[in-house]
């Protein structure tokens, strides 16, 4: 082991991207079940900037905030220690994962991080550290809303367990917000399953989203999607806001909406239709992820990464966040 020291990064307060700061702080232990990890790369994702706005229990997560703490849940990197009961990852393994979601213990914003073994896949090879970081939380949210939820947790936003909608060569799907993280792992994973996708993004990510595979792209900069879209059999919308529901008129009856952040939907509305709208919340799933990774590694889907800042520079990175309009994910580099 190095010293008993580490930088990361930490919120003491509250606020804007100016909070952040990089602090020295002692290296975690890990626990039973646990392994730790030299940390290499970190991927920014919302719940990142939720909790540093002020949020601090995810809904449906027991576990509170308390300051100062280290933000953060995406992480690549290296196993550096392994507990005695964690079978399958020794010293030296390449890995990556959602850690510890739902919940803001991830503590991913650090030089090491103590890891749950059930929340780590191996590296795919052929992905470096930067890309396998931007890929757990986004697409393990876009795996569990389309192609298995692979959990049976109640979700904190409806009864009803979410179920995705068969993907084949007859069905079309449009995703909504289909240049940002979730939306094209969404798009790419649908195009693996042979789907039709309609892209809605602004016009600047067309080429980009095109070269993922997209079959049709609508620039909602200069169209309204619901006058173009018709027959559609799922929307993934993953901007949501209170303009959502305007989606619903591009479904065919028995189609499904799901919404990504959970928005407002009028019960009435969607029984007229004769669709339906279901969500789900994202859960750390490490043999998910390996799945997820077989298909990184054979270039079926790739991450496309927006733009990389040093460990020390996350108030940066959550700035560029706060601009949106963003392409693919954010990550932090670390070593």
């Amino acid at each position: 082991m190095p010293t008993h020291t580490m930088r990361a990064v930490r919120l003491h307060e509250y606020g804007g991207p100016e909070v952040l700061r990089y602090d020295e702080v002692p290296i975690p232990e890990s626990g039973p079940g646990e392994v730790l990890v030299r940390v290499h790369a970190v991927g920014v994702n919302p719940p990142d900037w939720y909790l540093r706005g002020g949020l601090t229990n995810v809904p449906g997560s027991e576990s509170t905030v308390s300051l100062p703490v280290i933000p953060g849940t995406d992480v690549s990197g290296v196993v550096e220690a392994v507990a005695a009961d964690v079978d399958g990852l020794a010293v030296g393994d390449e890995v990556f994962g959602l850690l510890r979601f739902p919940s803001f213990d991830g503590s991913a914003y650090a030089e090491y991080v103590a890891a749950p073994a059930s929340d780590l896949a191996r590296k795919p090879a052929g992905v470096d550290h930067v890309h396998a970081a931007g890929a757990p939380m986004a697409g393990l949210t876009a795996w569990q809303f389309l192609i298995e939820l692979g959990h049976d947790h109640p979700s904190p936003f409806q009864k009803a367990p979410h179920r995705p909608t068969a993907l084949d060569a007859d069905t079309t799907v449009l995703v909504n917000g289909a240049a940002g993280g979730v939306g094209h792992f969404a798009l790419q994973l649908a195009k693996w399953k042979g789907a039709h996708v309609i892209a809605v993004a602004s016009g600047t990510h067309e080429s980009f989203l095109r070269e993922l595979g997209a079959d049709q792209f609508i620039d909602y900069t200069k169209s309204r999607p619901e006058d173009l879209a018709h027959d559609v059999d799922l929307v993934l919308d993953t901007v949501g806001g209170p303009d959502s529901s305007r989606f619903l008129r591009t479904l065919k009856r028995g189609g499904s909406q799901f919404p990504v952040f959970p928005g407002d939907f009028d019960e009435e509305e969607t029984a007229k239709l004769g669709v339906t709208v279901s969500t789900a919340q994202v859960r750390s799933n490490g043999a998910q992820l390996a799945e997820l990774g077989r298909l990184l590694d054979a270039g079926t889907v790739r991450v496309a990464i927006d733009s990389t800042f040093a460990l020390a520079e996350a108030r940066a990175a959550h700035e560029r966040a706060a601009r949106g309009h963003i392409e693919g994910k954010i990550v932090l580099t670390v070593v």
